[in-house]
């Protein structure tokens, strides 16, 4: 089995557009085609589904104690630790050594 449908496999989801999957496991020290704008789009993306889910779950919550919440879950830490238990690191493709746990978060 490939690398890329071996993810496909763990994460349950077939991509179709394998091209975009690879730049989302490219980190910047790979190359100049890398995740970095992915990553900006999902940023905003993941935060507006978490704050939907918030919402949704928690709709007695003040708009204080609903941003606490959503802080903690997009956070550099709680999205590395999502990404190593997706076995992430074997996929990414890396200009330098060692997997840091902000390359995690950022694939994620």
């Amino acid at each position: 089995m490939s690398r890329p449908a071996a993810l496909e496999k763990r994460l349950g989801h077939r991509f179709t557009r394998p091209r975009l999957l690879e730049q989302a496991l490219t980190h910047g020290s790979w190359g100049p085609e890398n995740n970095e704008r992915l990553e900006f789009l999902g940023d905003g993306v993941l935060g507006c589904a978490v704050a939907d889910e918030l919402l949704e779950r928690f709709p007695g919550l003040s708009e204080g104690k609903l941003t606490q919440l959503r802080s903690r879950l997009v956070r550099e830490e709680s999205l590395a630790e999502i990404a190593g238990g997706l076995g992430l690191a074997e996929h990414l493709r890396l200009g330098v050594a060692q997997v840091r746990p902000s390359m995690l978060a950022d694939a994620l």
